[in-house]
């Protein structure tokens, strides 16, 4: 998708979130680095990776019959709230359902919060309409509360459910809000990836497991944090020729050819058992 490579604790983070977490939530080193293998990642910089994670508090060691890791209990609703935006909110949000505004507050010996604040804000797709105001589709609220719920900021942010009443065109106030040049250019790339990708996977009746896992991680990898840059914004307030719409498709196609096989690839690989569905 780009010239820079995909990090390897960013493919850990995919396998864990799209497979571990249905196999009880537990892998073995040995494991995780027989399946960064099939994707060209070494041993060194695996372990690397997972001490990175470790650090950042996504994986915790455990032994079982060998040393492994288990995601972090705290994880569960990050990736939670993962699902539902990669997964479930694949269409523009509809206009008459209005907007969530984020207000906030932060005194400058705690600047620490605001970056904190922006940050996770621009991440769950919020706009910046003004200094210290953030808002974004009335769907995301849930999630919102939730993050700041999570990360201990609920004190420095007020909350509101808005429709907007004026005065400014709302698509070109939109416009200011996000940057959706680049948004756009991001889409873009993803389909000029992966259009090819599901082209040539229409010809096969089903693909082998482990071809499928290979093809299908760097996919979600990249998939992944659009939906976030991508707030969903109603149809109305969109360029004409919007190509998020595109991408989702070429998304959703690949997804529905590859998912079910890498997960059996990756049951091979472990000898566990999916403990929840599957998408």
């Amino acid at each position: 998708m780009s010239e820079t490579p995909t990090r390897p604790s960013s493919l850990i983070s995919t396998i864990c979130g799209e497979f571990v977490r249905r196999l009880g939530g537990w892998i073995s080193v040995a494991d995780l680095i027989g399946l960064m293998a099939e994707l060209d990642v070494d041993g060194p910089a695996v372990r690397s990776a997972i001490s990175r994670l470790k650090k950042g508090g996504t994986l915790d060691q455990e032994r079982r019959t060998g040393i492994g890791y288990r995601l972090s209990p705290g994880m569960g609703p990050v990736f939670d709230e993962g699902d539902r935006r990669i997964f479930g909110s694949l269409e523009p949000a509809s206009l008459a359902d209005g907007w969530v505004i984020a207000v906030f507050s932060v005194p400058e010996s705690e600047r620490a919060h605001r970056h904190q604040l922006r940050s996770r804000l621009t991440w769950l797709g919020f706009g910046n309409a003004s200094p210290g105001v953030w808002l974004a589709p009335a769907r995301l609220l849930p999630d919102a509360r939730r993050m700041m719920e999570r990360l201990g900021l609920t004190e420095y942010v007020h909350l509101f459910r808005s429709d907007y009443a004026g005065f400014s065109e709302l698509k070109q106030a939109v416009s200011s809000w996000w940057d959706l040049p680049a948004i756009e250019a991001q889409y873009a790339a993803f389909t000029d990836t992966y259009r090819p990708v599901a082209q040539d996977l229409r010809q096969y009746q089903r693909l082998d497991d482990v071809d499928a896992f290979r093809a299908y991680v760097p996919m979600l990898t990249e998939w992944r944090r659009l939906p976030y840059l991508d707030p969903g914004l109603p149809t109305e307030l969109l360029p004409a020729d919007w190509n998020a719409v595109e991408a989702r498709r070429v998304f959703v196609e690949i997804h529905a050819l590859l998912a079910a096989p890498s997960m059996s690839h990756v049951v091979k690989v472990t000898g566990l058992e999916p403990t929840a569905p599957t998408d």
